[in-house]
Parts: C-alpha cells; structure tokens; sequence
C-alpha cells in the first residue's frame, strides 16, 4: 500500500473576487522532507497555506493533507499538524504558559517535558504577560503552539520573522530534529539563505503560480554557472562565445572569465584544446537561482 504524502494539491484555485490568490497549484510534499515554499509577498504563500488547513476555501482544486481532505476531516488534520501563521495573534492578557497550557488542554493534553525543553531552547520566559513581549518573543510562543505536540506535519508561515539570528539558528537545529525523527516541515520564506541550508525541495510562486519545484541542488545546477579557465598562455575568447550555452566570456591575461547555463561538455572539450592549467568555478546560490527564474518569467515548468 503506498505511503500517503504529506502534502497533494490538484489545479488548486482561489481568486478574491476578481483578484487572483493562486491558481493551478498543483504539488507533492513528500513525508520526512523540508520543503520550501519561496516566493515574493503578494506571490500566494499564504494563500496556500490557508486553503490546505480549510481557513479558507478554493474556487476550484482539491487538497489533501496527510492523506485527509481538509474540509471533510478538519477536525483530524489539527490533530496532526502545527501551525504557526504569518500573522501571529494571541491572549494578550494571558502569559505564556497560559496560553500554552490552554492549547494543550485543547489538544487534551501535551508533554510539559517537551514545552519545558522547547522554551529552554528557545529562551524564552513563559511567566510573562504576552502584551509585555516583544514581538520575536511573542513569535517563539507561536513556534512552541506549533511544536509542542510533535506534529506529523509542520506547517510554518515564515517562521524566522522577528527571531534575531541566534534564534534563527536554534529553530533550523529543532526543524532539523524533526526531519531526522520522519516527521515533515512545509514552511514558506522570502530568506533565501534559510531555505538553502535547510530545504529538501522547494518550490517557486511567480504571481500566484508555481512555475518550479527541484531540489535545491537541482535548481542550482540549472543556474547560470560563473567560471575561470586559466590557461598557460593568452587564448583568443572569440570561439568560447559561440559554445552552446555560454553567455559571456571576457579574457583577462592567461584566464577566460565564462558564464554558462546548461551542460558544461562544450566548453570544457573547446578548452581542452589548450594547454589547460586550472578552472576555479564560482557555486551560484538560490537568491540567484530565484531571480533568474523571475526574469525568465516562469519559463521552467514544474
């Protein structure tokens, strides 16, 4: 019997009126990965997020969310999952451990081992009133609400806004955790560098639509690659700017500073032709990955 996935949306939809939300959606997050939902504001992040946990519901599509529909099994779906969304709103009048006792009650009954463990980790003072909290601490909060019960499936809506960067470290470390114990993470982020270091997958919002979803290696191998061939001599870089996939070659003394996309095969069989003394390649990273895609306009189909 085949595993159900964590995450499966069918040609999901929704318009606001005459305003676009998202639209043809359609994904597979598989169980045990982290994956990365990028995109700028306005793209339909949390759009997405809503319609998979029933918030709102679509103009068209499906969702299914642990093998579950969200609509009709609404109730189960909670059970499983966390969630800590973008807009974070709490009790202020309560503390902390108010509010987090509460929402354990709600899920009758959570570890206070594991709210301790995740307070210490994240430092923070669950005694204190929450309107006396600045709002990185009240952000930690949200991530205790979303973790404290181990869900299956965490769903977090850019997690790391108002963490400083040591927090932001700790919370990769616990999302890391959670990948080695089989459990799932889909969370959305404008951070590039976030989602190189902690992403199994990714996938790509442009106005709404998905237009990619690769690993991150496999977005980067698609990127446009900077290189240096250093030769033991000067060579004329005219026949490197007509190799298939080179888009620019500029020589400065013995070396040849190349940009290429696609297979690398051409160039190194035209440099082979020289007495070849080193190649230094420069690794392109996601953001350039992402801009790429976006001044394509979503030309690489999902």
């Amino acid at each position: 019997m085949t595993t159900p996935l964590a995450i499966e949306t069918f040609g999901l939809t929704k318009y606001y009126g005459r305003s676009r939300g998202i639209i043809d959606v359609s994904l597979q997050v598989e169980k045990g990965e982290i994956f990365g939902f990028l995109g700028p504001n306005g793209a339909g992040k949390t759009t997405t997020i809503r319609l998979l946990l029933d918030l709102i519901r679509p103009t068209r599509g499906q969702a299914r969310v642990l093998g579950l529909d969200p609509q009709k099994d609404g109730v189960e779906v909670r059970k499983r999952v966390g969630y800590l969304p973008g807009e974070l709103a709490l009790y202020p009048d309560l503390t902390g451990r108010q509010l987090v006792e509460y929402a354990a009650h709600l899920r009758n009954g959570v570890p206070r081992q594991e709210i301790a463990r995740l307070a210490d980790h994240l430092d923070i003072d669950l005694n204190r009133l929450i309107r006396t909290l600045s709002h990185g601490n009240r952000q930690k909060i949200g991530l205790i609400l979303a973790m404290m019960h181990r869900p299956e499936l965490l769903i977090l809506d850019e997690p790391t806004t108002g963490l400083d960067p040591l927090m932001q470290q700790v919370l990769y470390e616990l999302l890391e955790e959670v990948r080695r114990e089989g459990r799932t993470v889909f969370f959305s982020s404008h951070i590039l560098p976030e989602v190189e270091r902690l992403c199994d997958r990714v996938g790509i919002l442009r106005e709404g639509r998905l237009t990619a979803v690769e690993t991150v290696s496999g977005l980067k191998a698609r990127a446009l690659r900077r290189m240096d061939l250093i030769f033991d001599r000067p060579v004329d870089p005219e026949p490197f700017r007509s190799i298939p996939g080179v888009t620019e070659v500029t020589a400065s003394g013995n070396t040849l500073h190349v940009a290429v996309q696609g297979s690398l095969d051409p160039l190194i069989k035209a440099a082979a032709q020289h007495t070849l003394m080193n190649i230094v390649t420069y690794e392109p990273n996601l953001e350039e990955v992402f801009l790429a895609l976006y001044r394509e306009g979503g030309s690489h189909a999902a």
